[in-house]
Formats: C-alpha cells, sequence, structure tokens
C-alpha cells in the first residue's frame, strides 16, 4: 500500500463533476490526495467535491473553464495562494461538439475542440509545472480515438493524438525536474459524454463489437489506472501510453 499511498499530496483534477473526472477525484481522494476538482459549473462541482467530503476525504471545487487561459491563470492564483505547490495534475476536461463526418465541421468547431483539448491542457501543464517543486506526476487523458480514429468523431480523434505527442514530449523535457507526463486511453466508458455512441443501437453495437470483452467501461474502471500512473510505483513509467479499452486494440 505504500507505493500507493498519496497522502500529504494535492492533485488538480479537471472535468471532474461527473464520469471519469469524478471517479479520478474518489480514488486519488481515497487515496489520501487532497483534490481539487475543476469543472466549468460551479454548482455541479461542489456537489461532487461536497460527495467526497461525505466520505471523509479532502475534495475542494474550483470552477475554471479550461478552454479559456485567462481563467487557467486566476485557477491557479487561488491554488498558489492556498496551497503553495502542487504534485499531481489529471488533465481530464474533453470536448466533442462535432459528431459526424469530419468534412463537414466548420472553424468554429474545430476552434472549440482545439482550445479545450489541446490548448487546455497545456496551458494546465505550463501553470503547474512551476508549483511541482519536489517533482510531479501528470497524467492526459486521451482516448483509443488517439490510436484508432472513432465513427463521426474525426476532430476529437484528431486532437487526442496531438494530445499523445504532447505527452512524449513533456516527459522528455519535463524529466529533469522529476516530473513524470504519461497518457491514458480509455476506451468506450459509460458517461455523459459518450451517450451519443451508448443511447444509439446502431452505433452501441457496431462498438460492442469491436471491444472483445463485448462491453464498455464503468468510470471507476478507468481510476485505478490513473492512480497508478501517479502513484511511486509508477516511478520509472513517464512518456507512456496506458490502454484500457477492454481489448479493442488488442
Amino acid at each position: 500500500m505504500k507505493d500507493f499511498n498519496l497522502e500529504g499530496k494535492t492533485a488538480i483534477i479537471t472535468g471532474a463533476s461527473r464520469g471519469i473526472g469524478l471517479a479520478v477525484a474518489q480514488k486519488l481522494a481515497q487515496y489520501g490526495a487532497q483534490c481539487i476538482l475543476v469543472s466549468r459549473k460551479a454548482e455541479n462541482l461542489e456537489t461532487a467535491a461536497a460527495g467526497i467530503r461525505d466520505l471523509g476525504y479532502k475534495a475542494e471545487a474550483m470552477a475554471c473553464h479550461t478552454g479559456q487561459p485567462e481563467q487557467i491563470k486566476a485557477l491557479y492564483e487561488a491554488i498558489v495562494k492556498k496551497y503553495g505547490s502542487l504534485d499531481i495534475l489529471i488533465n481530464n476536461a474533453a470536448t466533442n461538439p462535432h459528431f459526424g463526418e469530419m468534412i463537414t465541421a466548420d472553424e468554429k468547431l474545430w476552434d472549440k475542440t482545439l482550445d479545450v483539448n489541446i490548448k487546455g491542457p497545456f496551458f494546465m501543464i505550463k501553470h503547474a509545472v512551476p508549483l511541482m517543486k519536489n517533482g510531479g506526476a501528470i497524467v492526459n487523458v486521451a482516448s483509443v480515438n488517439a490510436l484508432k480514429p472513432g465513427m463521426y468523431q474525426g476532430i476529437y480523434s484528431a486532437t487526442k493524438a496531438a494530445l499523445l505527442n504532447m505527452t512524449q514530449t513533456l516527459a522528455r523535457e519535463l524529466a529533469p525536474k522529476n516530473i513524470r507526463v504519461n497518457a491514458l486511453l480509455p476506451g468506450l466508458t459509460d458517461t455523459k459524454f459518450a451517450s451519443a455512441i451508448i443511447s444509439s443501437d446502431k452505433i452501441r453495437s457496431y462498438a460492442l463489437a469491436q471491444i472483445p470483452m463485448n462491453r464498455y467501461a464503468q468510470p471507476e474502471e478507468i481510476a485505478g489506472a490513473v492512480l497508478y500512473l501517479v502513484s511511486d510505483a509508477a516511478s520509472f513509467t513517464t512518456g507512456t501510453s496506458l490502454i484500457c479499452d477492454g481489448g479493442m486494440l488488442a
């Protein structure tokens, strides 16, 4: 258990009001981390943080739209004042405003997806690094779509592929600072984000046919992989992409 102990560590989790982000926050808090839950809507976020505190763990809500650099800057100013340092960053927030043929997307859809899925994680990391004074662990939640583009998810898939490349670049650049940077690639997971797939009988059947385990994941099944990547059990692991997909890419 010592390798997974996160006592005394402060963690930011974006997109944490529900789904994978909330499950990750719950898991890291369970193992001792002070969790800062980040998402756009303060009300939903506070409900999520309160639920973790009700279990006896440490959690705080801080609203921030990670697709807007000025809000990221304000978030970190608040964190510096209250905590002074940071140990863990989970870049989980993402968007997919265009579900359809890639060629039909207009520039506004591209801009929104790039702002949240690429620029957002980058600026979250840029501000986090100076606070990771004793080293740290960063996990970028990508997707299996980074390696095999999903049907009607071309722009989203492209941004997740770029996130893998950024993960590898930053893993090399930040290793001398004792900061590890890894990516997590979930497969189809039962979240509101994936509802367009799961709620459609035709698309869901197609997706499940690609998964040897013939089911989609629950958010809690993804959280354990994040715990590993941020813990001392993964102290020699950086620049990697951990796939949790029920065998889809096997």
